[in-house]
């Protein structure tokens, strides 16, 4: 936004989705975030239905950004979750969140993100999913250090081996979270109270499945002796997407190793439950912490 001054909170609002208009701004935030054609965007007929049938659609928007002609707001971010059942449950599957790239700095992915625990709460909702791509640093951190989800289940290929978006090129892996909503490790991040220095602790004492070799590329540790011990360890690049742009064939190694890590760790009884932007006790990229166990015993 190069004729603005960076939008402050003070200009912005968050709200449900209530009109057809409402519906339309996040098909365009949907191409504009994601690079995606008409076809991998969400059909408007099925939105006003979903909506209709008591899914949560929730939208961030900058009143100061009104369009001209229709005197409308302009939507910059928006979460989209459907109901769902898991575990003989009802939950709700988050299934889209974006915001514009103007706008990450206000940190709405995560006011996004509590508006709808608040609206599942309200309906007696106790657990939310989702799914991001693993080899995301910073999806990774967001989910795991600052709303406290975990993971045990490891997806390939989940949307195909690739789709019109920019994002999906190097295979569309995904880990599907669990956000337990009212549980005290929720409540403790959304609090800022993370694990970071006992996560780091952990990770100090580990030796990787997967870590970096000297010339940046993914090296792969004995699998045997790494799902014998209790916790496991495992590096991601600090933006998988530069790795994309400048070194495609690199960017697929990353996929095939942290995929057979995850895959095999989960298989195995390994729950994914902290990710830290510190290795071997210095800034770094990522990497994961896995603990033996059920989802149950760390939240």
């Amino acid at each position: 936004m190069p004729d603005r001054a960076l939008p402050t909170l003070k200009a912005l609002s968050i709200r449900d989705l209530d009109s057809l208009d409402d519906l339309n701004q996040l098909r365009e935030v949907e191409k504009e975030v994601w690079g995606m054609d008409e076809n991998d965007t969400l059909p408007v007929t099925l939105a006003i239905a979903c909506r209709a049938a008591g899914n949560i659609f929730i939208g961030a928007f900058d009143e100061s950004a009104r369009d001209q002609k229709t005197k409308k707001e302009k939507m910059v971010g928006f979460a989209f979750g459907f109901l769902g059942r898991e575990h003989g449950q009802i939950t709700l599957h988050s299934h889209m969140l974006a915001v514009l790239d103007g706008y990450r700095h206000l940190d709405l992915g995560s006011k996004l993100k509590q508006a709808q625990r608040e609206r599942a709460l309200a309906m007696g909702i106790q657990e939310m999913t989702w799914t991001y791509d693993p080899l995301q640093s910073r999806n990774a951190h967001f989910n795991f250090s600052k709303l406290g989800v975990v993971s045990e289940i490891y997806k390939v290929d989940f949307y195909g081996p690739e789709t019109s978006s920019i994002l999906h090129q190097n295979g569309t892996d995904r880990l599907w979270v669990r956000w337990m909503l009212n549980s005290r490790r929720v409540r403790d991040r959304l609090a800022k109270k993370n694990q970071q220095a006992e996560t780091l602790d952990a990770l100090k004492l580990l030796a990787p499945l997967v870590r970096f070799d000297p010339r940046g590329k993914p090296a792969r540790a004995d699998l045997a002796e790494a799902l014998s011990r209790q916790r496991v360890s495992v590096e991601i690049p600090g933006d998988i997407l530069e790795v994309e742009r400048t070194d495609m064939l690199l960017a697929r190694e990353w996929r095939e190793a942290t995929r057979w890590a995850l895959s095999a760790s989960i298989k195995a009884g390994f729950i994914v439950t902290e990710f830290s932007r510190s290795i071997r006790g210095q800034q770094g990229p990522g990497v994961y912490l896995l603990q033996r166990g059920a989802a149950a015993e760390f939240v």
